[in-house]
């Protein structure tokens, strides 16, 4: 499997996994507990199938500012979170250094 795609599912993944441990109260609800424990677990595994090919710097960068994007959005959407323009512009400068990154493994 193409390992820019792997990296994208472990991002949806972690995605999940953080979602769940949001909803666990402090791991009080055990459904929710179960789904952080499981969708961290595949989120890892499909990271390091993607890190046989890729550099681990770009991997990870890519894997912690995507998904800290993701999240913020999904608090904002979801859970009600504030949206300020810091947060915004944070958001954005998050997901353009991920592009650079991505730009940039291409250019190696």
């Amino acid at each position: 499997m193409n390992p820019w795609l792997t990296l994208a599912f472990a991002i949806l993944l972690e995605l999940s996994g953080t979602i769940c441990l949001k909803l666990s109260y402090g791991f009080t609800r055990p459904l929710a507990a179960t789904g952080v424990i499981c969708f961290y677990i595949g989120s890892f595994a499909l990271m390091a199938q993607s890190l046989k090919t890729l550099e681990v710097g770009i991997v990870y960068a890519i894997w912690s500012g995507i998904g800290t994007a993701l999240i913020a959005m999904v608090g904002v959407l979801a859970f009600g979170e504030s949206v300020t323009v810091v947060k915004l512009l944070g958001l954005m400068m998050i997901i353009g250094g991920s592009i650079l990154l991505r730009v940039a493994s291409t250019q190696s």
